[in-house]
């Protein structure tokens, strides 16, 4: 019996021991293959222990003073701890900050909450318009809260800020353009064509700079709006003008057949717009339109160059600091990983409506 048990064990063992050989043999199946894999797990190892050293280990954590970051041979997240709420919030007065971290609250919970399916109804856009005009209300003050100018925000609240409304905003006129573009109105095909190509043929930082300085040489004084509007009207121009690109080549991946067959049944164009040809091209994009976005919320950095605080721009004014040794890999190591956290959940959301998208057709 109990050998007959110990064969049993050995044939089931010996089909994961071929599966784990299998496994290995891309890694070790050469000499080259073993030595480059041998090589590369000793580099990941080294550096691993280095990083550890230096971030966890070794790192200057409590008290949040400059004497901690001194006497420390490693990291000095004292630093970071001591001016998060000016890497944070930037030039945000400090006794109203609270303010800036409810915004931050508001819009990444608005966004989780709408990424359920079952969220995705008509009054979820009313949500979200009630949703921003509270974050500008406790932005700029008003009704029974301290009035604080655009000039005066920054950090990751007018990331957020920009980022949502940019495409928000950027979004519809994308599709009105991506349609436009394939009318059959030679006017309309005609200007969103030239809007298209003019906005896609300039880099970003030129539209800034038109917004920030050429647009008040046009406009009177009365008539021209603060800096934090041009600069949101530069990034939903951009923003508009590419997602219009990725838009038609979902458009043009619609057979012209499921018109023809909206147009038998009765639908007018823009019944068959809205029911049938958008809801399939906007899936089969779904790729090309995470990246778009996603380079939307890092373009966002672009605005310190017409003076407004974002998070890089808060960052490099915490360091300044001259009783600090401005450790600067530290704070844009910080800064770092809020982008990249921004970047990478909105990329899993899309892999997400990809693949349900996916096992529906399937």
């Amino acid at each position: 019996m109990a050998d007959t048990a110990s064969n049993t064990t050995a044939r089931a063992a010996a089909p994961d021991a071929r599966s784990l050989l299998r496994r290995l043999a891309p890694f070790f199946g050469t000499p080259l293959n073993a030595a480059l894999t041998l090589i590369l797990l000793w580099l990941m190892v080294r550096l691993g222990s280095l990083l550890v050293d230096w971030a966890i280990l070794n790192a200057a954590l409590f008290p949040a003073e400059p004497e901690t970051c001194a006497a420390a041979t490693g990291a000095c997240w004292s630093f970071v701890i001591a001016k998060s709420g000016q890497i944070l919030f930037g030039i945000f007065p400090p006794a109203e900050r609270w303010r800036a971290g409810l915004v931050c609250i508001l819009i990444i919970m608005t966004l989780l909450a709408s990424a359920r399916p079952s969220a995705w109804r008509p009054g979820l856009a009313a949500i979200w318009v009630g949703m921003m005009a509270i974050v500008l209300w406790l932005m700029g003050g008003g009704f029974g809260l301290v009035s604080v100018p655009t000039s005066s925000w920054g950090g990751l609240p007018v990331t957020l800020i920009l980022t949502v409304f940019a495409i928000g905003l950027g979004f519809p006129a994308a599709i009105l353009l991506a349609l436009g573009r394939r009318s059959s109105l030679p006017v309309v095909r005609t200007l969103s064509v030239l809007f298209i190509e003019t906005i896609r043929g300039l880099p970003l930082l030129s539209l800034l700079f038109v917004a920030s300085i050429l647009l008040p040489l046009f406009l009177p004084e009365s008539l021209l709006p603060d800096k934090f509007v041009r600069a949101l009207l530069a990034l939903t121009i951009f923003a508009a003008a590419y997602l219009a690109e990725v838009l038609r080549g979902g458009l043009q991946a619609i057979p012209g057949g499921q018109s023809e067959a909206a147009e038998a049944l009765g639908l007018n164009y823009w019944s068959t717009q809205r029911l049938i040809i958008l809801p399939q091209a906007i899936r089969i994009v779904i790729p090309a339109l995470t990246n778009t976005i996603i380079v939307m919320i890092k373009n966002t950095s672009l605005v310190l160059v017409v003076g407004l605080f974002d998070l890089i721009s808060s960052g490099k004014a915490a360091l300044s600091d001259p009783a600090w040794p401005a450790p600067s890999t530290e704070t844009f190591l910080f800064i770092g990983l809020i982008y990249f956290a921004l970047a990478f959940s909105f990329a899993r959301f899309a892999d997400f409506l990809e693949r349900s998208g996916a096992e529906k057709r399937g």
